[in-house]
Formats: structure tokens, sequence, C-alpha cells
């Protein structure tokens, strides 16, 4: 992320005034995909790159946006009860609207913003947006009153009430609360959440970008949502005296009483969503031993469910994942939502290069387009920069 560029374009949108820079990661996830809204644990990081913005009070009640990589201007009132009908101003207006709820003063502001993390890649270009500016308005207007819990929570709240995404916490939590060189176990019932050391020695984590982007709002991604609550519905109707609020509360027995009610399809979400609850658990144990051949097992494992019993791949996502088998690559999977961006691949140093010149090559035979590589590091979560 460039500190001048977003400086310059500052300057030149606004009255030359300059005011505070500040910047939230995308993410990525090892492992435990659509486990989040189940109440399952997840395993994510913050990367290297994402959003920034630079925000000032401009002493009014109007917010004035400049989205620099789109070239748009958006401007509306604090409190306009409807707001932009832009579909990247809603992000920011949904985060004042909802810091609000939390009790920060929130006044107008000029702002001028850009990113690096690809948009529709699967690496929650919209949760770093939600994040970068609930910690600005915190900072600004809240004097950081408010906790990094409620900034995420105030994100996962924009999406699903501005958005249209019913999605869980995960995304906006790594980038609140990511830290360089760490990846974090969170479990997304108690929001008990630990950091994991991770540099693997002897493998890259490398990213294929499909270039097919994903829209999870208004997608089937909702679909999957409701099928899981479907499920726990009926789990619970057949044990009243115990709780069951989430597919975490459930067992597999549970899942086989109530398989007939509620048809194959919300059969096989369920079925994928208790998997994975298992493998992100068994990574995290390998991950302590340095077992990274358990872990690449795990990835397959979590794609093949992805891909057959959530259906949440795409055609391109699973070449991708058939030329990282064919390469030798100890571990490949869809990343995020699905229906389209990354897969994630853990690669031997060895196998790289071979890896990623077999992928590009075939791929572009077979697409006419070569997959984007994206190198991880894993980098720090909000922060104000200047």
């Amino acid at each position: 992320m460039d500190i001048e560029h977003v400086r310059s374009r500052f300057i030149k949108h606004f009255d030359g005034k300059t005011g505070n820079i500040y910047a939230s990661p995308g993410r990525i996830n090892l492992i435990g995909e659509h486990t989040d809204y189940n109440g399952g644990f997840v395993f994510p990081g913050a990367v290297d790159c994402g959003i920034m913005a630079e925000v000032r009070p401009n002493g009014t009640n109007t917010v004035m946006c400049y989205a620099i990589d789109l070239k748009d201007r958006v401007e509306f009132k604090v409190d306009d009860p409807q707001g932009p009908k832009t579909s990247w101003a809603r992000y920011i207006y949904g985060i004042i609207q909802e810091m609000r709820k939390r009790g920060v003063d929130v006044k107008g502001f000029n702002t001028a913003f850009s990113g690096d993390v690809p948009l529709g890649a699967g690496m929650s270009s919209s949760a770093a947006l939600e994040s970068c500016f609930a910690f600005a308005i915190n900072d600004l207007f809240g004097d950081n009153k408010v906790s990094k819990w409620d900034m995420v929570l105030a994100g996962q709240a924009t999406e699903h009430n501005y958005c249209g995404v019913k999605c869980g916490i995960m995304d906006q939590f790594a980038s609140v609360f990511g830290q360089a060189g760490k990846l974090m176990r969170l479990d997304c019932r108690s929001r008990e959440f630990e950091y994991y050391p991770f540099n693997p020695q002897g493998y890259k984590l490398v990213l294929l970008n499909s270039c097919v982007r994903h829209e999870l709002a208004g997608s089937p991604y909702n679909d999957r949502r409701n099928s899981c609550e479907n499920v726990v519905k009926h789990i619970a109707a057949k044990h009243p005296d115990m709780v069951k609020e989430t597919l975490r509360d459930c067992t597999w027995e549970e899942l086989e009483e109530v398989r007939e009610e509620v048809g194959a399809e919300d059969y096989k979400r369920a079925k994928f969503v208790l998997g994975e609850k298992d493998r992100v658990l068994a990574v995290c144990d390998a991950l302590v031993a340095g077992d990274y051949e358990t872990v690449g097992k795990k990835m397959y494992e979590t794609h093949e469910g992805l891909s057959k019993d959530y259906e949440v791949s795409c055609e391109e996502l699973d070449f991708l994942n058939d030329i990282a088998k064919a390469n030798g690559v100890t571990g490949s999977r869809i990343m995020g939502g699905g229906f389209g961006g990354c897969t994630i691949n853990l690669v031997k140093d060895e196998l790289y290069d071979a890896f990623i010149a077999d992928a590009k090559t075939k791929y572009f035979a077979k697409y006419g387009k070569e997959p984007k590589v994206i190198d991880v590091v894993i980098g720090d979560g909000s922060r104000k920069i200047c």
C-alpha cells in the first residue's frame, strides 16, 4: 500500500489539508470455511495487503468519500436514514451507522482510500474496508473507547444490515486482530482465540487467483447458511432439553437422525460443516507438531467437501486444485466463500517454480488467461499509520 499515493489523491480531491492515515489488511484462512456462522473454528491470518485510507474531520455533517482505484466520489449525510446506493459506499455508510449504535458520536469527514487486495478474490477486501473505517472512526470520534471486538461486530453488522451478506465474524476478526507472522485459531461461538506462530520452514503459502470474481451478496452464499440453520432447527426439535443454536452444537449422530427430514441437499451442507469443524482442530494439532503433510491432506479434504458437498466451487477452482495435486503440492483448496476467487496452496520450496509455471501454462491453455499469483506474507491488523 502506497502512503504517498493515497495522500496525493486526498490533497487533490479535498481542501489541500492532510489528515490521518489508517490501514487494515485482507486475510487468508488456512482452513475452516463456512464454519464461522455455524459457531465453529477458523484459522485465519491477516496479510500484508489491504485497504489504506486518509481521513480528516471536516466540521460538517457530511461524509465525502473518494475511491481512488475506482475514480469515484460519493457524498452522504452521517444521519441519512437511507444512505448512498453505490455499493462500495454502503460499507462506509454502514460502519458509520454501526459505530454510532455503539456510542461513537461520528461527525462528517473527508476521506480518500485505495486498496491492493484483489477484489472478488476471496481475501475479504470488504472486511478490510469496514475494519479500516471502524478503526479510523474510533480513533477520531470515539477517543478509542470502542473495543476491537466492537469493531469486528460493527463490520459484521454492516454486511448483514447494509450489504446483504449474512457473514460470520472471521473476516473482520482477522483484519482487526491480525499480527505479523501469526495465524489465529478462533472459536466463533465463544470468541476465544489463540495466536499460532506461522513460519513453515521449507514451504511457501501461495494463492492462485482464478480471476473468476465472486459476489457473495445475493448469491447462493446465503442459501448455504439457510440450509445449515434448517438442519439445526430439526435437530433442536428432537432434543428440546439441549442447547442447539448452530451446527457447532450438533453431533454426527444427531445429523443422521434428521437425514431424511431435511433432504439430501441440506444434509450435504451440514455434513461438510461438521467435517470441517474436525479438520480445523486436526490442523492445529498438526501445526504444533510441525506435521505439514497432515495439514496439506486436510486442505485437500476441505476442497473436496466444498466442491462436492457444499457446492461453492467452480470449474476453474477445481482445475487449479487438480493441477496442484498433479504437481505434488502438499495442500490446496478453495479459499473464501467460494463461487470464484482463489485457491490457497501449501507448496514445498523445491516444487514452487515448477508448480507456478505449470499452473500458468495449463490455465491459459484452457481459459485464455493466467491465474494471478499472490505470495502470502502474514501481516499486522488494523492500525494508524500516521
